[in-house]
């Protein structure tokens, strides 16, 4: 069996990160569908459902391939953003943050070293600031 099921597959696109995407998106609304009394989300459900099997089964992996590549490229400009601000807020811990009065370029200097003469790495202007 799992012979034939291979054999079906070759040349098929398979499963990728949009297609899970859009499995547990439909199993969201059937949940969803199941205490709203909305047609139109269970519906919707099945459409996504549909979709993904679609996508798996298709023979067409250039295009699908390309489909999955813009999905990830817009879900990893929203996950960096997430990424980026727990970054940020784990280096405050050891750094502190300040602005070029001239330029406004974030400067970054470690904590706890007193008054320090700082020169921005864009316009090259010297400020002091206490750290």
């Amino acid at each position: 069996m799992r012979e034939r099921f291979e054999r079906f597959m070759a040349g098929r696109y398979g499963m990728d990160q949009l297609s899970r995407f859009l499995d547990i998106a439909a199993l969201i609304l059937l949940i969803v569908s199941m205490f709203v009394r909305f047609p139109l989300i269970f519906y919707l459900a099945v459409i996504l459902i549909v979709w993904s099997y679609f996508r798996i089964f298709s023979r067409n992996t250039e295009r699908r391939y390309m489909e999955n590549e813009r999905f990830l490229s817009f879900t990893g400009r929203i996950f960096s953003r997430f990424r980026n601000r727990r970054y940020y807020q784990e280096q405050k811990k050891i750094y502190r943050y300040y602005a070029c009065p001239k330029c406004r370029q974030k400067v970054r200097i470690p904590k706890g070293k007193g008054k320090v003469c700082i020169t921005c790495p864009k316009c090259h202007m010297e400020f002091v600031r206490r750290s």
